[in-house]
């Protein structure tokens, strides 16, 4: 089994880093049901304070097939995070192919309400299912 890779993003001093890992327990690949988890860190490294106020998320299988999500916060929660703060969460994602790709951004906001999107790198969802993907 492969390390964990981490995928990082920095927009104007915001760093996000994504982790995902193949969750074999929840999956079914004879149902086509892949299940996978993913670790999100975000780090204010600017020099405002800022919410993040909504999540956009484009997930592609490998044979193309897309799905958006969009919603507010993540996780149920909208965090504050002052200069040099950070938060983490984990979320899942479940295909009914055995590979796929998610990217995205969030939308945070300063205390002025000044508007900014931030990337969510884009990162791999890789099962051992899937014959392109290396073990």
């Amino acid at each position: 089994m492969r390390p964990p890779v981490r995928y990082t993003a920095e927009t104007n001093g915001v760093v996000v880093h994504a982790t995902p890992a193949f969750f074999e327990d929840q999956s079914s690949p004879e149902d086509d049901r892949y299940v996978w988890a993913y670790t999100i860190e975000i780090i204010n490294r600017s020099h405002r304070t800022l919410q993040l106020m909504t999540r956009h998320w484009l997930i592609t299988d490998c044979f193309g097939r897309a799905q958006e999500v969009r919603g507010d916060g993540v996780i149920g929660e909208q965090p504050i995070l002052d200069p040099g703060d950070r938060f983490e969460y984990t979320s899942g994602c479940a295909l009914t192919a055995a590979s796929g790709v998610m990217r995205g951004s969030y939308r945070f906001v300063d205390a002025d309400g000044a508007a900014m999107d931030v990337e969510i790198p884009m990162f791999t969802l890789d099962s051992p299912y899937d014959v392109s993907t290396p073990s």
